[in-house]
């Protein structure tokens, strides 16, 4: 291999909308002295012995188990880049974990209603996940939900860009090695602003202007296009452990409840609950 792999490069590998591309990729920037077939079958071999093992992260756990006990107002879904099979090897046998996420609720990497291309960093998979629990809430008599109202967690770089671009707030809990290579971007990376995706942001704000109208939705952000440095829609997490549910005011009964963690990073964004008026009623979970 010509150099390290780095917490960048894996990212890509496991992000891009198109797996198959994102295989070619790599090996074209590792410069492996094998070919690319070859390449993909020891991938896959590498994948079938380490995602059944495949463990939750630290607080991940807690966290689903909070929100799951929370009031009825708190709504979960799952959009990952991960296609069903390599989802299935790494969630297979983490069932009573991802049982917080009903079935109609999930929205895999490889799902034929997101558009090629379109995966993360694209807003797409996020907004397809809040249609997804909408459809729920029309069925069922109940008011549906704007993007305003969701938060997504993210510890993928494209990943945070997609949740801002889908006009989203954003918890970013990075890989420690992932956050090394951004150390000093962590800004630029909480507004979406990394450039990962492309897009022609002007038409984008034209599409999404009746978002604001007549101030009815007045936190509405425009769809497409990401957030500003020091906005207050996004902070970056060490870990998920104790994880600060009041700040979001999501309301957690009193055994489930924790106390703020010492282990949060630095207020990196505006502290979301200054000035700040919008309802946490539903969470996207980005894996």
């Amino acid at each position: 291999m010509q150099g390290p792999q780095t917490e960048h490069s894996k990212e890509l590998l496991s992000n891009s909308a198109n797996l198959r591309q994102a295989e070619r990729i790599f090996h074209e920037w590792a410069q492996l002295p094998i070919t690319h077939d070859e390449f993909v079958g020891r991938l896959e071999v590498l994948h079938r012995k380490y995602f059944p093992n495949a463990q939750p992260l630290p607080g991940v756990q807690e966290l689903l188990d909070g929100l799951r006990e929370s009031n009825p107002t708190v709504h979960l879904a799952l959009a990952t880049s991960s296609h069903r099979s390599g989802f299935d090897l790494k969630a297979g046998h983490l069932q009573d974990l991802f049982s917080v996420f009903k079935e109609e609720h999930r929205v895999l990497g490889d799902d034929p209603r997101i558009r090629s291309g379109r995966g993360k960093p694209a807003p797409d998979i996020y907004l397809l996940a809040l249609q997804t629990i909408n459809q729920s809430l029309k069925a069922s008599g109940q008011s549906e939900l704007y993007p305003e109202e969701c938060l997504v967690f993210e510890d993928s770089v494209p990943g945070v860009e997609a949740g801002r671009r889908a006009g989203m707030q954003v918890v970013w809990c990075p890989h420690s090695g992932l956050l090394d290579e951004y150390r000093g971007r962590e800004k630029e990376v909480l507004a979406g602003l990394m450039g990962e995706h492309k897009e022609d942001e002007s038409l984008a704000r034209t599409h999404s202007i009746d978002m604001q109208i007549d101030g009815i939705r007045p936190h509405a952000r425009v769809l497409g296009v990401p957030g500003e440095i020091d906005d207050g829609w996004a902070r970056l997490f060490r870990s998920l452990e104790e994880f600060p549910f009041e700040w979001y005011g999501i309301e957690i009964p009193a055994n489930v409840l924790k106390q703020i963690p010492s282990s949060c990073f630095g207020d990196l964004s505006t502290n979301p609950n200054r000035n700040q008026t919008i309802p946490r009623e539903q969470f996207s979970g980005g894996a």
